[in-house]
């Protein structure tokens, strides 16, 4: 008999059973790296919520590096150097940006002029509504004053005193213009640098191989990401025309002016679609005396952001950059809890320069699967 058999037989002949095995190294090691990458994460959103100061201008100058360079690149092949392409390219996308607001910047500042007799009107055509609220809140005081003791002392009112309107607003231009400045003059020197940080790159990385690789990734990734912006743009853009011309054939005051919003909310899936189209529902009921009027405006919308949304973007992009609606939900929450209004208009382009960087990164395409839509 063999002596491995021999040695695993009890006096009665019967196999010894098994001994458990301890945990091994390598499983401690995975949890190890899982413990180490969920802190690590943990402190990259408490840095970025923090000093979101600072990382709010890197990541739009990102994103707009991504838009604008492709522009650039055209130039340079007529050749243009860099600097000078990114300075033509930046000084026209403002020369653009600035005479839309330029434009609209009227419209708005009479809508702002109107709001409050706006409002007043508002509340005049809704008193239906105001008169069932106001019985529901006396009826709520009614109880509250029958369960309120009679020999309680009501507490003396404290007034915090805060800052004024003025400084306020004096303070957050300020650092607006701070925060657009730096942007800026970030976006312009990321322009002009060109392809440097990949020269960097595969001048660091040892084998030619990988280098190789890391230059066809990184032009592949480059050229998917400015391809969705340029497209998202583009169709956001589209449908702001589009609203702008309808509610001018409709008849509603300053049409452009909310087409320029619609344009903007499109870049919030789902939540700027809806945000418009009630902003648009209560100017038309504004505007129109019958509720069968009222409705038309709002509807046309509904269903021209319906076509951009189901049909022409995923038509244009393919379902391979088309983002799981769950995860555009959760970026939503979670970079406007970070960095509010500007992390909700952002948060839908970086999921997508996430993904697709990861699509063409074979350790981490299970993420980019995750990130995707598609089956």
């Amino acid at each position: 008999m063999p002596q491995g058999r021999e040695h695993g037989r009890l006096a009665g002949g019967a196999d010894t059973p098994p001994e458990p095995k301890p945990i091994s190294s390598f499983n401690r090691d995975n949890l190890l790296a899982v413990s180490a990458t969920g802190v690590f994460i943990i402190l990259l959103f408490a840095a970025f919520y923090l000093a979101r100061s600072v990382f709010i201008p890197i990541a739009v100058a990102f994103l707009l590096n991504l838009l604008l360079s492709p522009f650039v690149l055209r130039l340079e092949r007529l050749h243009i150097p860099p600097p000078v392409g990114a300075a033509i390219v930046l000084l026209t996308a403002l020369a653009i940006f600035g005479g839309a607001v330029w434009s609209l910047s009227g419209p708005a500042a009479d809508w702002i002029a109107r709001a409050p007799q706006t409002l007043d009107d508002a509340r005049d055509k809704l008193r239906a509504v105001r008169e069932a609220v106001r019985g529901m809140e006396e009826a709520t005081r009614e109880i509250e004053n029958a369960a309120d003791q009679s020999g309680a002392v009501e507490p003396m009112p404290v007034v915090v005193q805060g800052p004024s309107i003025t400084s306020v607003f004096v303070s957050g231009t300020a650092r607006a213009l701070a925060s657009v400045a730096v942007t800026l003059i970030l976006l312009y020197f990321m322009l002009s640098s060109g392809d440097l940080f990949l020269r960097k790159l595969v001048k660091v990385l040892p084998r030619l191989q990988d280098k190789k690789r890391a230059v066809e990734i990184v032009h592949q990734a480059e050229r998917d990401i400015s391809m969705y912006l340029v497209t998202i743009t583009a169709v956001n853009i589209a449908l702001g025309l589009a609203t702008g011309l309808v509610l001018l054939w409709f008849g509603l005051p300053n049409p452009f002016l909310w087409g320029a919003m619609a344009t903007v909310l499109n870049f919030i899936p789902y939540l700027g679609s809806m945000t418009a189209l009630a902003i648009i529902a209560l100017i038309s009921v504004l505007t129109f005396p019958t509720v069968g009027q009222a409705l038309l405006p709002p509807l046309v919308f509904f269903g021209l952001s319906s076509l951009e949304g189901q049909f022409l973007t995923p038509m244009l992009l393919g379902r391979r950059l088309t983002l799981n609606p769950v995860v555009i939900f959760i970026a939503l929450l979670v970079w406007g809890w970070l960095w509010g209004i500007a992390g909700v208009l952002i948060a839908v382009p970086l999921l997508a320069a996430v993904k697709i960087f990861c699509d063409h990164l074979e350790p981490l395409t299970p993420v980019g699967e995750f990130l995707g839509r598609r089956e």
